[in-house]
């Protein structure tokens, strides 16, 4: 699987951070969700597909 997440997405800090640098940054389309280190911003991202991971969670499969 590729990596959705267009190199002009728009991050955000998370607001839980505190203003802190040891955060992390969102970033969000029509149909995924990245997530990234604010202190590696060209490393690793994890992303998820929005519609299959709320399923998940209304189904209760997130233990």
């Amino acid at each position: 699987m590729h990596d959705p997440v267009p190199t002009d997405a728009r991050w955000r800090r998370s607001t839980r951070s505190g203003g802190g640098e040891n955060c992390v940054e969102l970033a969000q389309g029509p149909t995924w969700a990245a997530v990234r280190d604010s202190k590696n911003a060209t490393g690793p991202v994890l992303t998820a597909d929005l519609a299959a991971l709320l399923r998940a969670v209304q189904a209760d499969r997130l233990r």
